[in-house]
């Protein structure tokens, strides 16, 4: 096998379609990997889509066709020799094309495309073509065809296989990429190819299926290395097209999540051989771990417990969608970022959505080495799916392709066949819309089940998120079964609004706020920095999201009506909601056994749900967040309409300690504390009822419940008031700074005079690469906490202590005095 990858000098020029007259003559060099988008931005022919208003002046690319070209030089093939064009993805209504002749035509943006080209080359100069044609034309094309179906967009992304997130969600711009998005290579070969190879390890067994692409009739055999375990041999016969090697290692090393245990990968090589000749050779690692679904019935329902080696897992998660929008941006140092911020706080699990694609092999390999779980969506969101033809074979040939490339990667959990399609069939009135049009049921209860019991019996399948077991009967949405998304809460109710309900298991929740305010100053103008600005409403896409940031905020603290407080009270409203609601789920175990909180990321600068913004910087909410999954965590949470404290160890050891509980004034601490002894096993949460003199304090608007107690790491507190913030009698400037500086930054102590709540220090807003080690931590009165800030930048010390940069719920109080 002989591998030429095709990355160099490749041209693109429009060809069709609402191009702006400057453009529609010009030829520009192409990047490939990439997209048209980021050829025109490398450049300088359009602005930046994610600043300001660019997204809407670039929406002539919707109907837009493009033409690709490069020159190839190849030789013809030999006798006996096959060479093969080989694109690993086109984005996504292409025509290929060599020297004018047609090769082929893809409409899959999530899967790749062989084309046997031996015939063709001359060894002279050819110009090798791919066309893109708008994806939207077609897309609307095919839903002529097949009939149009329920989706929550305007445009028909669900009748065309391209990332449905590309035209547009609540969180993410309409940008509709066109482009050779994977890498493309000649291949030649004699005799036989390795059509595909899938490992599947669990905890001491290896099975390896390799399927081979043969130019002869001829005996061939697969070697089999794996690791320091050996070589295995698989006769591969001449009129077999396939073979398995099902290997025992009683001794393997075991594969185990974080926080669980040791993250060990094997090598395995597969070699291809004809009388001793290498042909083709594959490689990949593996881990190897057992991973079952308990969905064993019980006296609330039925549990939805991921099991990894027989230990019930609770799944501390975080949903993930493509962390650029221009996904050929995406390096593999860019994704460990991205998964190393999940692990920082604490998450285990990964769920990637399925509006946006199949991830990468890079994302896959980090998620391997941090044993951070992935739960894997089959690309399939929020509408109703054709199942005839085009699209069913499109959709089926994708999934067995990346079933199959992603089979070896140990974090791989779970396959979901799709987000909100089996909830919106049964409530968002797609019944009446569809009639007797089909809406993709046979899919995620007929096709992928089969598909998996074929190439992946390893891990389990659940149908879809949120969906019950089918032999309930149950409403997808039930919290006594299966998975829940819980939307209530942002779109109708308050973030209290989670008490209401013990799901079993929660794969979406979540709460908005505006991205960091350097994100927003290097997005916006400064004229735009206002909450009804065209810009900034074009960077919220939610419907109604400004309206709900109110109303959630009304439930707690006023409306701040300057921009920079209103700023700052939305994403402290974000970090409380998802606290609550963490705690919250987390107290109910193992009742419910999963928490994956909508979401870690952003695609670009936008006011959404995510913890990190499109900048990579940490909102208040990520603190939250790391807070409310530390392993050992205390937590003040409803039961029956009172506070009680859980205390959760999600550790492999017995928690022993004492809480002591007591309640202080914001003016004055309290040292009357009444220690309560726990004893909290491994992977367990306990409840601890609150002293019940210490539940009626009197002035509530004044006093603070805390409990506290020490951990390996430190002390640990929980906080309860008796009042929303509109009702607390806050001291509005109850802190002095200190400063120094030390090497990479700054030490930041920050003393009270009174109860601080939620101090924070937005440091970006002094520095744009300022980064911090703590937030959101309260304060009794005469406590001091020191804040490390990393920067490059050199800082006057009284910047710190700036209002807008020294932050907390004091100020934001109605009756704050």
């Amino acid at each position: 096998m002989r591998k030429t990858e095709l990355h160099t000098g490749w041209t693109v020029r429009a060809t069709g379609g609402p191009v702006p007259q400057e453009l529609a003559e010009r030829t520009v060099p192409a990047t490939v990997p990439g997209t048209v988008h980021t050829d025109l931005l490398d450049a300088g022919l359009i602005p930046d889509p994610y600043l300001a208003e660019n997204e809407a002046a670039l929406a002539w690319f919707h109907r837009t066709s493009w033409r690709y070209d490069t020159v190839l030089r190849a030789e013809p093939a030999a006798p006996g020799e096959r060479v093969d064009l080989v694109f690993d993805g086109l984005d996504t209504v292409a025509t290929i094309e060599l020297d004018g002749v047609e090769i082929g035509r893809t409409a899959n943006m999530h899967r790749g495309y062989r084309f046997d080209v031996g015939h063709l080359l001359t060894g002279e100069d050819q110009t090798l073509t791919v066309r893109f044609d708008a994806a939207l034309d077609y897309a609307e094309r095919l839903q002529e065809q097949v009939g149009e179906r329920p989706r929550p967009y305007p445009h028909p992304f669900n009748a065309v296989r391209k990332m449905a997130c590309s035209f547009g969600w609540d969180w993410g711009p309409d940008l509709q990429t066109a482009g050779i998005w994977k890498p493309v290579r000649l291949e030649r070969w004699q005799t036989a190819r390795l059509a595909a190879v899938r490992p599947l390890a669990t905890r001491t067994h290896l099975t390896v299926a390799v399927d081979v692409e043969r130019s002869a009739d001829v005996n061939l055999v697969a070697e089999i290395y794996v690791g320091e375990h050996g070589r295995r041999r698989l006769p591969l016969p001449a009129a077999s097209g396939s073979g398995t090697a099902e290997i025992d290692l009683p001794d393997a090393p075991a594969w185990w999540p974080a926080g669980y245990g040791e993250q060990t990968l094997v090598p395995i090589t597969v070699k291809l051989l004809h009388q001793g000749d290498n042909l083709d050779r594959y490689d990949t690692r593996v881990g190897f771990r057992d991973v079952r679904l308990d969905e064993t019935p019980d006296e609330h329902g039925s549990a939805f417990t991921l099991v990894v080696n027989d230990q019930p897992i609770f799944v501390l998660g975080l949903n993930w969608i493509p962390e650029d929008h221009l996904l050929t941006r995406l390096t593999r140092d860019r994704l460990e970022r991205a998964v190393d911020r999940a692990a920082a706080a604490n998450a285990n699990l990964l769920r990637v959505w399925g509006g946006g694609i199949w991830e990468s092999d890079d994302f896959y390999d980090v998620c391997d080495e941090r044993g951070i779980l992935v739960w894997q969506d089959f690309p399939l969101a929020c509408a109703a799916y054709s199942e005839e033809e085009p699209l069913r074979t499109e959709i089926l040939a994708e999934a067995r392709e990346n079933v199959t490339r992603l089979a070896p990667h140990p974090s791989l959990i779970l396959w979901n066949g799709g987000n909100e399609n089996i909830w919106g069939h049964e409530d968002w009135g797609w019944k009446e819309a569809l009639g007797d049009l089909t809406w993709g049921a046979r899919y995620y209860y007929e096709d992928f089940p089969a598909l998996l019991a074929e190439l992946d019996p390893t891990r389990p399948y659940h149908p879809g998120s949120p969906s019950s077991p089918s032999s309930t009967g149950a409403h997808p949405n039930d919290d006594r079964y299966g998975t829940r998304h819980e939307w209530e809460a942002w779109n109708r109710e308050d973030y209290t609004f989670h008490d209401r309900f013990v799901p079993r298991f929660c794969s979406e929740f979540g709460w908005q706020a505006p991205p960091a305010w350097a994100t927003l100053t290097a997005t916006l103008d400064a004229a735009d920095l206002c909450k009804d600005s065209a810009a900034f409403l074009l960077h919220q896409k939610a419907e109604d999201g400004n309206g709900k940031l109110d109303r959630g905020l009304a439930h707690h603290m006023p409306v701040p009506e300057d921009f920079a407080g209103w700023h700052w009270a939305t994403q402290l409203n974000q970090a409380r909601a998802t606290r609550h609601a963490v705690l919250h789920l987390r107290s109910h175990a193992p009742r419910t056994m999963g928490s994956i909180l909508w979401q870690l990321n952003d695609c670009w600068p936008v006011t959404s749900w995510a913890v990190v913004d499109g900048h990579e910087r940490l909102k208040p909410a990520w603190y939250a967040l790391r807070a409310a999954y530390a392993p050992r965590a205390l937590g003040f949470v409803v039961r029956d309409g009172v506070p009680v404290l859980a205390v959760l160890n999600d550790s492999a050891d017995v928690w022993r300690g004492s809480a002591g509980f007591h309640v202080s004034g914001f003016a004055l601490r309290s040292d009357d504390v009444v220690p309560v002894p726990f004893e909290v096993p491994a992977r367990s949460v306990r409840l601890i009822p609150v002293p019940p003199s210490l539940l009626a304090p009197a002035d509530p608007s004044r006093s603070v419940l805390v409990a506290e107690t020490e951990t390996d790491t430190g002390g640990v507190r929980a906080t309860h008031l008796f009042a929303e913030d509109f009702d607390l009698a806050y001291d509005p400037a109850p802190a002095k700074v200190a400063v120094e500086a030390v090497d990479g930054g700054y030490e930041v102590t920050v003393s009270a005079s009174s109860y601080i709540r939620d101090c924070a220090l937005l440091v970006d807003r002094v520095a744009p690469d300022a980064t911090v080690s703590d937030m959101l931590v309260d304060l009794l009165p005469g406590e001091s906490h020191t804040f490390s800030v990393t920067t490059s930048a050199t800082v006057e010390p009284s910047a710190f202590a700036d209002p807008l940069v020294l932050r907390s719920a004091n100020s934001l109080s109605g009756t704050a005095r």
